[in-house]
């Protein structure tokens, strides 16, 4: 485990630091029009998680259709909230066994395995997404997977990183609470060279 300046009890902050960073990123693919968007001008395409918007290559207002009306959208929709909805409560779990004087470990490992399911959800989610939608959706012009996918993509990889840590934390349970001794080392005097 990587030693953190005086004490690694300060480091548990860490992980839950970093699900609070994958909570405001799956917020921000929740919430963000930039699932799908034109590559080039004229830009006549903007999707998002919920909804697809298209315009004429003149025209100023968007005509959009909700994706919620095929299955497909619905599928990638629940699963990636669901996926999301869990995040929430692993954040919550984690932000109480680090606040508890002594470390349930057992308790921890469970959180990573829960963040497991997380990960899984979301791809599921973020794969239905793009298959679906380039097949069921017309396209005109140069489109993109844009921004606001790149957010779902990046907070479902920091949830893998931090399920993986979650469940290696109890190997380094010692190093975590601080109970290692100091190591000493000792040299025979016969070895020891003098200065006379």
């Amino acid at each position: 485990m990587v030693q953190c300046g005086l004490a690694c009890w300060r480091c548990r902050w860490l992980l839950p630091l970093l699900l609070g960073l994958a909570i405001i990123m799956g917020i921000i693919a929740l919430a963000g029009r930039g699932w799908l968007e034109s590559e080039s001008e004229p830009y006549v395409h903007q999707a998002s998680l919920w909804e697809s918007c298209t315009r004429g290559e003149q025209d100023l207002n968007w005509s959009c259709e909700s994706l919620m009306d095929y299955g497909w959208g619905r599928a990638a929709a629940a699963t990636y909230l669901v996926g999301f909805v869990i995040l929430v409560i692993c954040f919550a779990l984690a932000v109480i066994a680090f606040s508890v004087e002594i470390l349930r470990f057992n308790f921890v490992r469970g959180i990573g395995g829960l963040l497991f399911v997380v990960a899984a959800f979301q791809i599921i989610g973020l794969v239905i997404y793009p298959v679906k939608f380039a097949e069921e959706i017309p396209l005109t012009g140069d489109n993109m997977f844009s921004w606001a996918y790149g957010f779902g993509w990046a907070s479902t990889v920091v949830v893998i990183g931090c399920a993986f840590f979650f469940c290696c934390l109890p190997n380094w349970e010692d190093e975590v609470l601080g109970n290692i001794k100091p190591t000493y080392y000792y040299s025979s005097p016969e070895k020891t060279s003098y200065l006379n």
